[in-house]
């Protein structure tokens, strides 16, 4: 079977859909060619020739020729457009395939660790919330070890001067907790789909050969606020195992290069179920949403158990789909930061399940060093295309759940007054969002000091601590502030916080 053109790689995938692993080798080949490479699709299912084309079309991908001989198709598929082909393009490419498609035997570890002891969390400690600005040197790192181009022993050799540029920025703010930036991840969430067992991550337009209605999942595509082909997707294609750890080695990182207290956000249990469990797809290896939660609860577990040995002294989970949940409403169209692509039940049972999740990763483990974090979007800095309302609706949510610590935003109108939360728990710690991460404009610390003062009074001030509404860059492709910023924004929180230590004698 011959093409137009010389493939620069081939690969067999044998009897496999689309639907069924054959979309995610493609992905393992064609993400480490050069823009303009050829790559050829060996494959025997006859529905992949229906399938193909619509793949390519998402994917910015051409389909350049289709050959067909005795049952057995040949695909000839450019990486972007057949037009890019150049000569550097056509470099030989090395003989060695990526690994095939397979699943891995999932091992349950019969013990975890417990957890180290640690010092006490100050009052009015001041912290971010998880993420920082990535050097451009570093993102493009990302991407190339995402696309198969960066092997990691080189790959943690670049983030770690990452991070030292992030803990020194957080340092000379003045910061109590720091953090590693999150300088290792594409996203707050979406990393940990190339890290767990039986998980892969592929850009959101690979979904649409995969599901069982294209036409619609289409739509649904078009209607996000980011192109689909720039963020990368857990998809799932076995049991969920934790042979790796999703974190522990930022920590282990971030503290041989400093002895400051250090926090570690991972993303919640329903975060990652309403994001895994992707109930247009044609198979899921899990029967029901409900058993993937089971595992996504077990594996965070996991890696919450082996955090708190290494040292942590805040473990945060990120859980901003709850607020689509309930300020989503029943036509709003979905929103790639707060929208999962899975369906939602109705609000109080969306809570209710919420709670029972991060409930189980939590159980019998130190409650004043467990957090979760709430927000209402952090991808864009125009105000109106994010979700608000007040957190009467979340309530029941934030008081069952087993967590000393809740990390909100109050920055913004958007987020509602600090009221709302009176009489709260009084085994609950409050982080008060006092700085909106998406403007430039940076508060001054008596306004920092005025939204604090109205908290304390509600709460005391043993219960209060002080951060910023949510990440300085959520996105490693699209952070909403600067590094300049988010440190001056840091160290007036700080000189406010020492204002209020003064003042409260704490």
């Amino acid at each position: 079977m011959e093409h137009p053109f010389a493939p620069d790689l081939s690969f067999d995938g044998g009897d496999l859909d689309c639907g069924g692993g054959l979309l995610l080798l493609i992905r393992r080949h064609i993400d480490p060619l050069e823009q303009g490479s050829l790559l050829e699709i060996l494959s025997t299912d006859s529905t992949v020739e229906a399938d193909l084309p619509s793949w390519c079309r998402l994917t910015g991908n051409e389909l350049v020729s289709v050959q067909k001989e005795d049952g057995r198709f040949s695909f000839l598929v450019c990486k972007g457009p057949l037009g890019d082909r150049t000569a550097s393009a056509r470099r030989p490419v090395v003989a060695v395939a990526p690994p095939r498609f397979r699943r891995v035997e999932v091992t349950i570890p019969d013990r975890l660790p417990t957890p180290a002891p640690v010092a006490p969390i100050r009052p009015f400690s001041v912290m971010g919330i998880g993420s920082w600005p990535r050097p451009r040197w570093m993102v493009r790192a990302i991407h190339d070890r995402l696309e198969g181009r960066l092997d990691e022993a080189e790959f943690h050799e670049i983030a770690d001067d990452a991070v030292e540029l992030a803990v020194a920025a957080q340092t000379r703010a003045g910061v109590d907790l720091i953090s590693d930036g999150e300088q290792r991840r594409d996203s707050y969430a979406s990393f940990v789909g190339a890290l767990l067992d039986n998980t892969q991550l592929i850009p959101l337009s690979d979904l649409a050969a995969m599901v069982d209605d294209p036409e619609k999942f289409e739509a649904e595509l078009r209607a996000l606020d980011v192109p689909a082909r720039e963020v990368r997707h857990p998809v799932v294609f076995g049991r969920l195992g934790r042979s790796r750890p999703l974190a522990v080695h930022e920590l282990e990182s971030l503290r041989r290069i400093s002895d400051r207290p250090a926090k570690v956000a991972l993303p919640g249990p329903y975060l990652l179920t309403r994001t895994m469990w992707l109930d247009c797809l044609d198979e899921m290896p899990q029967e029901s949403r409900e058993e993937l939660a089971d595992e996504v609860v077990r594996v965070l577990r996991e890696e919450l158990h082996h955090l708190l040995a290494a040292g942590a002294a805040i473990v945060q989970f990120d859980e901003p789909v709850l607020t689509e949940v309930v300020f989503g409403g029943a036509t709003r169209k979905r929103s790639f930061m707060c929208g999962a692509l899975s369906e939602r039940g109705a609000p109080d049972q969306e809570l209710d399940f919420a709670v029972s999740l991060l409930n189980r990763v939590v159980d019998g483990l130190p409650r004043e060093r467990c957090a979760v974090h709430v927000c209402r979007g952090n991808w864009t800095k125009d105000e109106s295309a994010l979700l608000s309302g007040d957190y009467r609706s979340l309530r029941p949510y934030l008081e069952q759940v087993r967590t000393g610590i809740l990390f909100l935003e109050f920055s913004t109108p958007r987020a509602g007054e600090i009221a709302a939360l009176a009489e709260m728990r009084l085994d609950q710690r409050i982080g008060l969002g006092c700085l909106n991460p998406r403007c430039d404009e940076v508060e001054s610390p008596a306004e920092i000091l005025r939204r604090a003062e109205e908290a304390t009074a509600l709460f005391g001030p043993d219960r209060l601590l002080l951060n910023s509404d949510c990440g300085f860059a959520t996105f490693a492709d699209n952070p909403v502030a600067s590094a300049r910023v988010a440190e001056a924004k840091l160290r007036n929180l700080a000189l406010a916080a020492a204002s209020l230590r003064e003042r409260h004698g704490v």
